[in-house]
């Protein structure tokens, strides 16, 4: 009995410490993990690149050639216009293979990177993966010049992103950029 209930313990304490490990998500004002993709259009992009230059977006879509991912990256592209008045360098981003977004970049006329994770090497580092999920979470990152995350939206409007995040670059002050 005393085996027993040893065992039990020790297993609770486990499944807490694994509890705690799957629970450390990223927050407001935390440094972003730096990040290297591979785009759409071919180039690599790095957060590291843009540091002390530009505010950085990257919003993560579980699945391309999905409704909603499709209605998302749309938006985007509906929306560029308008984005691209701020001082940012804005994504999407998957898991998806490199020639998987490719091709959806160019069935949503894509005017922006769609960004590739294979290797889920970046989405495991920003939280996006629930436990036995191989596609990331639908969440969107601001990250400031300063490489520190502005603001994380995990309650995205698949359809109304672009405009959404129009909104949210200006209660955020991101600067505009000059005419």
């Amino acid at each position: 009995m005393n085996k027993l209930l040893v065992r039990g313990l020790i297993g609770l304490l486990l499944t807490g410490v694994t509890s705690v490990s799957q629970a450390a998500e990223l927050s407001v004002g935390d440094d972003a993990p730096d990040f290297e993709m591979k785009g759409s259009d071919g180039k690599t992009y790095k957060l590291s690149d843009f540091k002390g230059k530009k505010t950085v977006v990257v919003a993560w879509f579980p699945k391309a050639f999905t409704g909603g991912c499709t209605k998302e990256c749309i938006s985007f592209r509906a929306n560029g216009e308008a984005i691209r008045e701020y001082n940012v360098a804005y994504f999407t981003a998957s898991c998806d293979t490199v020639e998987d977004n490719t091709s959806f970049a160019k069935q949503v006329e894509a005017d922006y990177p769609i960004l590739s994770d294979p290797d889920r090497k970046v989405a495991k580092a920003y939280g996006l993966l629930a436990p036995g999920k191989n596609n990331a979470s639908r969440w969107t990152y601001v990250i400031g010049e300063n490489g520190k995350i502005k603001h994380i939206d995990k309650m995205v409007k698949a359809a109304d992103h672009g405009k959404d995040l129009i909104a949210r670059l200006a209660e955020l002050n991101v600067p505009k950029l000059e005419k």
